[in-house]
């Protein structure tokens, strides 16, 4: 069976961290495919500081 997780962090540090602890519980012939993404927009505050979406998604077979 084909299955996902999903992850999504604000840092990209953090992303890759929770990222490997998963990946260590399956084997490498589980691994299908991983997609990658950011996002990144600007806050609706008068700093318009930037905020930055990283996020994984590991397709595995179960």
């Amino acid at each position: 069976m084909i299955q996902v997780k999903v992850f999504d962090h604000e840092h990209e540090k953090d992303l890759e961290k929770d990222m490997n602890r998963f990946l260590k519980q399956i084997d490498d012939d589980q691994l299908v495919d991983i997609k990658y993404n950011v996002a990144a927009m600007a806050e609706e505050e008068e700093d318009e500081e930037q905020i930055y979406c990283f996020s994984a998604m590991v397709i595995y077979k179960a």
